[in-house]
């Protein structure tokens, strides 16, 4: 143990980063955790890979020159399930498994995963807490400590992110048979004992500053809330300074808001602030309550992969200099968001890599604005800098489909399909073979003939399962697919792809969003041969698979130089052509993926309508050339479909499919679904999970959606695409689907004609 002096801990770094990517640059922490699942590795192999990636993190920002990098950023899945376990807010009923933490990730043979949805407005998934009266808090695990040490043997100092307790609170759910009326926040006193003992245990190791994460402060806090940060901050602050180390509140995806002057008036010593996306709190007339602490300005965007406008950035900090003094520059949240090195892309377009930086890149342009605001005069900018907003064209209204009950009954007298149809969302497993196979076309090794033989085997594979199975609407499952939003951007003008470009998504699950730099165009059609091949194969109907324009925006990095209506009216546009290719090569049932519509949903609910106006508006566009008897399906999954349950009716579809299984059907607790007429499809599998539903399981979701919604407009499926899981896993979880809803169907009969 490292005695911490009594003198005034060292100043915070003139340049630093929120957060890096843990995955690796070459995806190292997936294979890992891979193999450990599988049973090819052990438990004491995958720490060991931790720990490498850890090292190989801290020499990197080092050797970039960063001084105190961040730790304890990295995860084997989940930050927010490493504080829930740190905590031991552990439930009853994950502690006989081997391994309690994945087994909260990830389930078991006998009990299923933790509910996961979205980090706020990203395409990173968090694992959600279950806190009720009954959870006993305590330090049940040191990994912030252990990390610090770790470094420390390195010969590196570190600056240790916890994620901050209100934020933890305000993101964690009641757990089940918790009174009426509780949240989690009432055991915020509780969870503040364990916060304080562990800034002492921090303080003892020599610890100078600790990052607390707070960034449900940026959307819209009630009252209570904001009395919650208040006690919080307090609280942990108001412990001396030699049994703590100092406090640096991270706020990051927007401005304070009214949170603001309350960290303001906390005794805390620095506070984060995001200047990309709340780049308004320049303009606050009580900015100047931030002077005496040291403000850590996020002016390197965290979020995108576009190089930094170093001037507009420099007069954002001495502006800001002017107003508080003491200013740290910093990127606007994690890095966890973009990929980890631009060098690795070799084959970019050299105009297209000149415009772009990616974490490591991102480090340099921190590290450089900190010696430019050093040299720079302390009396330049009076006023906050503006940025230039682009024009943003109206676009074209969408043609209006005839209203929904006219097409409900063309589709009927069209498709014929059976009391509670059942159908999967698209994908199915991406074998080795499959993967291989694309690799090998990549470079060059197989023809383009033999590649497509191949996929064709495999999409005949597909259907000949689901035909056994006795599914009712197939799917080709999308085995010429890497990627739902990639495979598209691939085909589409305007998009460049990477190589080494990954994101973590969740837990081992990794994309490599594309980059959105041009004018969208669509060439020739993209999916239109697969799915005719697919429907020769079977007299039953096989769904076209698209992917929306919402969805490709948002899991793209979008060009900033066009304001994002008119990027998504450029999608939709290239998307509505598909729609009408295949509906004119005979496909029936054409499904438009939409999980993004509720992760683009602006935090505060002020800029909410606007949004999904024209988020809606694109949606419709691509659809508006389908005919009445063309059903129309949509997929939302692990985006709290509740929230936008008003939006999802107006996006019109035929057919709605969203995430229930892990939530155990929670949206269907909205009052909104009252009035939901059309077709919904609240999923019965949780296909994130490894494990297999029972017949009992999926037959006890169906009863409880049969109670909010009749049977005519109910689709039975699984909570989204099959890919992450293997064929056996599959057959015997759509085997179990199919048994449960051939019972069900039975009983709807049964009570049909006794009435």
């Amino acid at each position: 143990m490292t005695a911490r002096p009594n003198a005034v801990p060292a100043a915070f770094p003139a340049a630093t980063i929120l957060g890096y990517p843990r995955i690796g640059p070459r995806r190292e922490l997936k294979r890992a955790l891979e193999s450990y699942w599988n049973g090819r590795s052990s438990r004491d192999d995958l720490t060991s890979a931790g720990r490498r990636l850890r090292e190989a993190t801290w020499r990197r920002l080092t050797d970039l020159g960063l001084s105190a990098p961040p730790s304890n950023t990295f995860s084997l899945y989940d930050h927010v399930l490493d504080t829930a376990f740190m905590l031991d807010a552990v439930p009853a009923r994950y502690h006989a498994a081997d391994d309690v933490y994945f087994a909260m990730a990830r389930g078991t043979d006998d009990v299923a995963p933790l509910r996961m949805t979205k980090w706020f407005d990203t395409n990173y998934h968090y694992i959600v807490p279950e806190i009720g009266p009954e959870t006993a808090f305590r330090l049940a695990d040191d990994k912030p400590l252990r990390e610090v040490a770790e470094a420390r043997e390195l010969g590196i100092s570190t600056r240790p992110v916890l994620l901050g307790p209100v934020t933890f609170l305000l993101l964690s759910q009641a757990s089940t048979g918790s009174p009426d009326g509780f949240t989690p926040m009432h055991r915020l006193n509780d969870v503040l004992d364990v916060y304080a003992q562990l800034l002492r245990a921090l303080a003892a190791e020599g610890v100078d500053w600790v990052q607390l994460d707070e960034p449900a402060l940026v959307a819209d806090r009630s009252d209570e809330d904001l009395v919650a940060v208040r006690v919080a901050y307090e609280r942990l602050g108001g412990l001396n300074l030699t049994e703590r180390p100092r406090l640096f509140v991270s706020s990051y995806f927007g401005e304070l808001g009214a949170a603001l002057p309350v960290l303001a008036d906390c005794p805390v010593e620095a506070i984060g602030l995001d200047l990309d996306r709340g780049r308004d709190v320049l303009a606050r007339r009580d900015l100047d309550s931030l002077a005496g602490k040291t403000v850590v300005a996020g002016v390197v965007p965290g979020r995108n992969v576009w190089r930094t406008h170093l001037n507009d950035a420099l007069d954002m900090l001495r502006f800001l200099r002017t107003k508080v003094g003491d200013v740290t520059v910093s990127t606007s949240c994690s890095l966890l968001h973009v990929p980890h090195d631009l060098e690795l892309e070799t084959d970019l377009d050299p105009a297209l890599r000149k415009r772009l930086a990616f974490a490591d890149q991102k480090v340099g342009e921190v590290i450089e604005l900190a010696r430019l605001l050093a040299a720079a005069p302390n009396d330049a900018v009076t006023t906050p800098p503006v940025r230039p907003e682009a024009s943003s064209p109206e676009g074209t209204p969408p043609a209006e489909r005839s209203p929904y009950p006219v097409r409900a009954a063309a589709q009927a007298e069209h498709l014929r399909l059976p009391p509670l149809p059942v159908t999967t969302i698209g994908s199915f497993p991406q074998t080795g073979d499959v993967r291989a196979a694309r690799a090998a076309l990549a470079a060059g090794k197989i023809t383009n003939e033999r590649y497509e033989a191949l996929v064709k085997a495999e999409i005949e594979r597909a259907v000949r399962l689901q035909e056994r199975l006795g599914l009712d609407v197939l799917v080709h499952g999308e085995p010429e697919r890497n990627d739902m939003v990639q495979y598209f951007a691939e085909h589409l003008d305007g998009f460049a792809i990477t190589k080494h470009g990954w994101v973590q998504s969740y837990g081992s699950r990794c994309t490599r969003p594309p980059i959105l730099h041009g004018g969208v165009g669509r060439p020739a059609p993209i999916t239109v041969g697969w799915a005719r091949y697919a429907q020769s194969l079977t007299g039953k109907p096989v769904k076209g698979m698209l992917t929306g324009p919402v969805t490709i925006v948002a899991w793209s990095f979008v060009r900033e130089d066009r304001p994002l209506r008119a990027v998504f009216d450029q999608v939709a546009d290239a998307i509505r052509a598909e729609v009408a290719d295949l509906q004119n090569a005979g496909v029936s049932i054409i499904q438009v993926d939409e999980p993004a519509l509720r992760e683009l949903l602006p935090l505060r609910r002020a800029d909410q309508a606007a949004y999904l106006s024209w988020a809606v508006a694109a949606y419709r566009r691509a659809t508006s050339v389908a005919a009445d008897r063309t059903q129309i399906h949509t997929h939302l999954c692990y985006s709290d479909a509740a929230e936008v349950l008003t939006a999802i009716d107006a996006l019109d579809a035929d057919v709605t499919t969203i995430e229930s299984a892990r939530s155990n059907a929670r949206v269907l607790d909205d009052p909104a679904m009252k009035g939901f007429v059309r077709g919904l499809g609240p999923g019965v599998y949780d296909i994130h999970s490894p494990r297999i539903p029972t017949v009992p399981e999926i037959t006890d979701l169906a009863e409880k959606i049969l109670r909010v919604l009749p049977a005519n407009q109910v689709w039975i499926n699984p909570d989204c695409g099959l890919k992450t899981r293997t064929y056996d896993q599959v057959e015997a979880a759509l085997t179990n689907v199919v048994t449960a809803t051939t019972d069900l169907r039975e009983r709807v009969a049964s009570l049909s004609r006794s009435v």
